[in-house]
């Protein structure tokens, strides 16, 4: 097949001298966009379209530069934080700090820009905002963070799904509305994005990003119907928006004295609430409900309690929301799910993106992997002289496989952790540099041994290749690949940047023939059975009910997307 285009940074640029798009896979995702039949026309599943190309037959590729997170494929989503003072206003609490450390906590959820906004909570008063691209401790220093001293406030880090990577979308957003400033911070994506802009277009709302973040703040500030005749009602206005779009949503909405924390009803996205204690009774026995609280905090993840001085409380339950304020907390709401239909957690917050420390539906993300690890032995047991792991979200995974089979763990990687961006080169040896850059070889445990390599996930699989070959010219005798997820076949339409279907390696390739392609002895995935049992069997929620999106496995979506 002749390679008649790539597109390359918005720009188009010919080498008809290509004749295999597999030459380029190592050094570029490369996405088939286009089949050129003749000149001038291009067939691509959205029908025709005319473009001026050269009179050969071939194909159109969309390249982009491969980075080390690209390799790993899975991008995080992003992280929500608010924060309320309690007992007298002004506070003696440091909200600003708080919200600060909180966000800090939540830096694995997305590393491209974070914001806060702080209020004093009176009414009609200013906001105080800081928001910049970065990470969280590039972005605020001690002096940005005494200017932002108020009673209550949300934050937000973001890693961008939808909307460029660029400052005007930063969150939390703030809109000025008849009834005072309201903010916004939003972690997932809209399925029904598309019908819910052009309502708001029809309705004379301009929109300056390309975000569905702005599209809940927009409509939010969208009167009711109903005109509210005895006043302005948040509760009945976000109430609304949960009626018109089911999926995904986790938010932190501010306004006047109250915080709201809002999950949509298949709570797809995690929200924790905890309580602030005072310092000195953080090492105490006693039941956080009888300390007398600080203040309240909610986030996406319960992680980063502990580095605020708070106690994890509860989640926010799916569909429901909570209102904070100085006097407490207060659950105002739960909406349904359409056909009784059961909730849809995604599945992959306890493979891959949550911390091991954070805690979901009663069971701790760490324990909840070491079964995954468990269950992947049963299922695909080995012959092996040690068990190791690529790091390090896979290791608890991966020492309870090495446990339940009698077979010793050990580490065979050293990772770098300050190499910064790593861009893949485009010859095997900087390849291969490159990820001798991120991992050492610990050639004592490698060297003669057979080694069962766990990994949590496997995606477009470019990584995989030099690591494998870096344990080969370690002197591995055997080594065997055993992930602790199932293969990712579809695409996330609900807040997290799985590649294309093309992309996916377990689209390009049967599982069969990946042992070869990454020159492996052996390679299994965990069962989607076996993933769901281990998740579900020890969970707890305060309603009873639980399940899980697995939509990225199975293609079958809680609620089917209107693209």
């Amino acid at each position: 097949m002749t390679l008649m285009s790539i597109r390359l940074c918005n720009n188009n640029y010919f080498f008809p001298w290509v004749e295999d798009a597999e030459q380029l896979q190592n050094r570029y995702l490369v996405v088939k966009l286009f089949s050129v039949t003749r000149k001038g026309k291009c067939s691509s599943q959205n029908g025709t379209r005319t473009r001026d190309l050269p009179n050969t037959s071939g194909t159109l590729y969309q390249l982009r530069t491969l980075t080390m997170s690209d390799d790993y494929g899975l991008r995080e989503h992003c992280g929500v934080f608010g924060c309320v003072a309690a007992k007298d206003w002004p506070t003696q609490l440091d909200v600003a700090h708080t919200i600060y450390l909180g966000l800090i906590g939540l830096q694995h959820r997305g590393q491209e820009s974070a914001g806060i906004v702080t209020s004093m909570g009176t009414e009609n008063c200013k906001f105080k905002s800081k928001k910049d691209m970065g990470f969280v401790s590039h972005v605020f220093h001690e002096e940005e963070l005494l200017k932002l001293r108020g009673n209550l406030g949300i934050g937000h880090t973001r890693y961008s799904t939808l909307g460029e990577s660029d400052a005007k979308n930063i969150q939390p957003f703030v809109v000025e509305t008849l009834h005072g400033l309201i903010a916004v911070a939003h972690n997932g994506e809209l399925i029904n994005a598309k019908s819910l802009k052009t309502k708001l277009l029809k309705h004379g709302v301009g929109l300056s990003t390309g975000t569905d973040s702005e599209l809940i703040t927009q409509l939010l500030t969208h009167t009711p119907e109903c005109g509210e005749p005895n006043g302005i009602n948040w509760i009945e206005r976000i109430k609304k928006i949960m009626s018109e779009t089911l999926i995904s949503y986790s938010l932190v909405i501010m306004h006047d004295d109250k915080l709201y924390a809002v999950r949509d009803p298949f709570g797809n996205r995690p929200l924790s609430l905890g309580k602030l204690l005072p310092v000195s009774s953080m090492s105490g026995k006693k039941d956080i409900e009888d300390i007398d609280a600080d203040g309240w905090v909610v986030s996406s993840e319960s992680c980063c309690f502990n580095s605020v001085a708070a106690r994890y409380y509860r989640e926010v339950l799916p569909g429901e929301i909570v209102e904070l304020s100085k006097d407490g907390v207060r659950s105002v709401y739960v909406a349904p799910r359409p056909e009784a239909k059961p909730p849809a957690m995604c599945i992959f917050e306890y493979v891959y993106f949550a911390r091991s420390d954070s805690t979901f539906e009663g069971q701790m993300v760490y324990m909840v992997r070491q079964r995954c690890g468990k269950q992947l032995a049963l299922e695909a047991p080995a012959d092996a002289d040690i068990v190791s792991t690529v790091p390090e979200s896979a290791t608890p995974s991966a020492m309870s496989y090495a446990n339940t089979l009698g077979i010793p763990y050990g580490e065979v990687f050293c990772k770098n952790r300050y190499v910064g961006r790593t861009f893949i080169q485009p010859n095997m040896r900087l390849r291969q540099l490159a990820v001798a850059k991120k991992f050492g070889a610990i050639t004592e445990n490698i060297k003669g041994k057979k080694i069962v390599l766990v990994d949590d996930s496997i995606v477009r699989g470019n990584t995989m290749i030099p690591i494998v070959k870096l344990l080969r010219s370690e002197g591995a005798k055997e080594i065997h690949l055993r992930v602790a997820s199932p293969p990712i076949k579809h695409p996330c339409y609900m807040g997290i940047n799985i590649p294309t279907q093309q992309e996916l390696i377990a689209n390009r390739m049967p599982i069969e023939k990946m042992p070869e392609y990454f020159g492996a002895d052996s390679l299994v995935y965990l069962s989607v059975d076996g993933l769901v049992r281990a998740v579900q069997e020890k969970m707890k929620t305060a309603t009873g009910e639980g399940g899980h999106c697995v939509a990225c496995l199975t293609g079958k979506y809680p609620v089917e997307p209107e693209w």
